[in-house]
């Protein structure tokens, strides 16, 4: 239902945005555990989608890497800058040039430039941006055939668009990340930081713990999710049709939920030893085995203050992964480095293991 709801919801959104300078939602791609087939309370589901923008005519996104705090979590801004149009028709129309026409011109014939509406100076801004998209999903819903048997109610959040969908006793709650996408990869940057995307913090996945609220409305934190949901889908390709690998994590993260690591810190491990552990030994009759096995890898990686990223800095992820050039070959990101400066930290994470 998710996918048809947003495959529904982009339509509306290219044609609302079509005649202006607002970014152009592309269609949304599932994230995130629900779409990797596993989550740590089923009851509390929440469906995350990544709605990706390009830039509008005339318009051009560049990326622009943070140079502070990129040994947690890499962030960006989005730099935009205008084009040249004078040589370009729109839906048979010559539009005016940003560049080459004057701002009385500009103002009197055209619409705004994104510059003018949703960007802090050069820079995209998240929260503006978010507040524009907001307004863009209310007035989409009343045009989509769902709007009348299902009631649409929006959840609290800063960094998404989060609402919750009733129908009888049916609910669904479902979340919107935008997203830029870097180049032609599978790599983004997204509204939200990583952590509270993946259901908040813990004393042993972050060395700098991700506070929305906290950052730069210009900062968009780098986001992997997209790459690890097709890391899960080319893993369900390959392993036994038994296979319970989705289960061990179901385990570290619902019965363990709240005993001091998060569900990015054990999926981390599965991930790394789904990597390692032959794809045949994922069998039932291995169940417990493969548990211990996590057990093991996530003993080895505190005790040696080390737990690397996954994506990042990964050279043997799958083919059909697309990464930035770049992203492949910088130094793993070490999500245990705070555990390294901070031995009190190491010693809680310690007992909690």
């Amino acid at each position: 239902m998710t996918a048809e709801l947003m495959e529904s919801f982009t339509h509306v959104f290219v044609k609302s945005v079509r005649n202006s300078f607002y970014p152009v939602p592309q269609q949304a791609i599932g994230v995130g555990s629900a779409f990797e087939g596993w989550s740590p309370c089923e009851r509390d589901v929440v469906y995350r989608v990544l709605v990706p923008l390009s830039p509008p005519p005339g318009h051009a996104f560049h990326l622009e890497l943070n140079s502070a705090g990129q040994t947690a979590a890499r962030t960006f801004c989005v730099r935009v800058e205008q084009l040249c149009t004078c040589r370009r028709e729109q839906l048979g129309k010559k539009p005016l040039c940003f560049l080459h026409h004057s701002e009385e011109e500009l103002r009197q014939k055209q619409k705004p430039s994104l510059l003018k509406t949703l960007c802090t100076g050069s820079y995209l801004d998240v929260k503006k941006t978010l507040r524009w998209f907001h307004k863009l999903v209310r007035s989409a819903w009343l045009r989509l055939p769902e709007s009348s048997s299902w009631h649409l109610v929006f959840q609290p959040s800063s960094r998404s668009c989060q609402f919750r969908l009733s129908q009888g006793k049916q609910s669904l709650t479902l979340e919107m990340l935008l997203g830029v996408r870097q180049g032609d990869s599978d790599i983004f940057v997204i509204s939200q930081p990583a952590e509270t995307q993946k259901g908040g913090s813990s004393i042993s996945v972050s060395s700098q713990p991700a506070e929305a609220d906290s950052m730069p409305s210009t900062a968009w934190p780098e986001s992997y999710a997209v790459a690890e949901v097709k890391f899960f889908r080319h893993i369900a390709r390959q392993v036994p049709r038994e296979s319970l690998h989705l289960k061990c994590l179901q385990v570290f993260t619902c019965i363990l939920r709240g005993a001091g690591f998060s569900s990015s810190t054990w999926k981390t491990v599965l991930m790394h030893l789904l990597s390692s552990v032959p794809l045949s030994r994922w069998r039932r009759r291995e169940f417990a085995r493969r548990l211990w096995d996590i057990m093991a890898y996530l003993r080895r990686s505190l005790q040696s203050k080390r737990l690397e990223h996954f994506v990042l800095g990964n050279t043997r992820l799958p083919a059909e992964i697309s990464l930035p050039p770049a992203t492949g070959t910088v130094e793993p990101l070490n999500l245990f480095e705070h555990l390294a400066r901070d031995p009190a930290a190491h010693a809680e994470a310690m007992r909690a293991y």
